[in-house]
C-alpha cells in the first residue's frame, strides 16, 4: 500500500505520517528532507540554492547519509529547500529515488507532491492543512524547544513566504490531488489527528 500525505509546512503531516507508518507496519519517508539536504549541500559548497546548475548537481549526488544528518530543520535549510524545490531538474533527479522507495515494500510518504506527481495512483491520499496561525505557533514552539530564539512573527512570515512559493512554482505546485481526503488539523492535537486519520485510512482502504 502507498499512502500519500501532502500539505504545507507545519500542518502536522510529518508527525502524522510517522505514526501512521508505525501503526500499519509500513516504511516511512519524509520527502521534504531530500530537498532540505540538497539545499544544505548547495549552501555548504558556497553556492546559491536558486541556481539550477548547483542545485541539480547536488540532487544528483545525494546520498542516504545526507538526509539523515541533524541540521536540516533550521530556517536556512527550510529556505534553501523551498528554493531548490522550484527547480524542475532537481525534482526530476529526486523523483526516481522516491518511487523506488515506495515501490519496494509499500510506504507512507509525506511531502508536497506525493499524491499529484510521485504516486498519483496511491491507494490513500491525505492533504493535511491547518491555519497559518496554528502552523506558525507549532513551528515556533518546535524551534524554541531546540534553543532557537526566533520570534513568532518571523516564523509566521517565513511560513507565509513558503506557502506562496510552493503555490506559485511552475514545477509541481502544492495542490491537493482531486481524490485526496482534505484533513484540517487546526483544532486537533497530535493524538486526535492520528486517531482520526487512521480511522479515515482504514475506512478508505476497506
Amino acid at each position: 500500500m502507498i499512502i500519500a500525505i501532502d500539505g504545507p509546512a507545519a500542518a502536522g503531516k510529518g508527525t502524522l505520517a510517522r505514526r501512521i507508518a508505525a501503526a500499519l507496519g509500513l516504511p516511512y519517508l519524509d520527502t521534504g528532507l531530500l530537498y532540505r539536504a540538497v539545499g544544505r549541500l548547495v549552501l555548504e559548497a558556497g553556492g546559491d540554492p536558486a541556481d539550477p546548475v548547483a542545485a541539480t548537481a547536488a540532487a544528483r549526488a545525494l546520498r542516504a547519509e545526507d538526509f539523515a544528518r541533524g541540521d536540516l530543520r533550521d530556517a536556512a535549510a527550510s529556505k534553501a529547500a523551498s528554493q531548490v524545490a522550484s527547480i524542475p531538474e532537481v525534482r526530476a533527479a529526486l523523483l526516481a529515488f522516491q518511487r523506488r522507495f515506495g515501490n519496494e515494500n509499500g510506504a507512507v510518504l509525506d511531502g508536497r507532491d506525493i499524491g499529484t506527481i510521485i504516486f498519483p495512483e496511491a491507494e490513500i491520499k491525505l492533504f493535511v492543512t491547518a491555519s497559518l496561525a496554528a502552523r506558525a505557533g507549532r513551528r515556533h514552539a518546535e524551534l524554541r524547544a531546540k534553543g532557537d530564539e526566533v520570534t513568532l512573527e518571523a516564523v509566521r512570515a517565513d511560513l507565509a513566504a513558503r506557502d506562496e512559493a510552493d503555490a506559485r512554482r511552475a514545477a509541481a505546485p502544492l495542490v491537493a490531488a482531486a481524490d485526496a481526503i482534505l484533513f484540517d488539523t487546526t483544532e486537533m492535537d497530535a493524538d486526535a489527528a492520528f486517531s482520526r486519520a487512521l480511522a479515515l485510512i482504514k475506512a478508505r482502504a476497506g
